[in-house]
């Protein structure tokens, strides 16, 4: 679910060219926690290079 969650996220992010409030909208929709969701996203930037903190696997 929370791979699915992170998806979402990004996929709506794309759609609107921006983030502002997808992780509050996501999070609403699923019945999650927010500060859960905004910290996988973020790993999830970070394991994709978007970021400029280390990854996981390079850790």
């Amino acid at each position: 679910m929370e791979e699915r969650a992170v998806r979402m996220v990004q996929e709506a992010a794309d759609q609107a060219g921006e983030s502002f409030g997808v992780v509050t909208r996501v999070t609403r929709q699923l019945g999650i926690g927010s500060e859960s969701l905004r910290n996988r996203v973020r790993q999830a930037e970070i394991d994709g290079g978007q970021l400029g903190a280390m990854s996981v696997d390079a850790r």
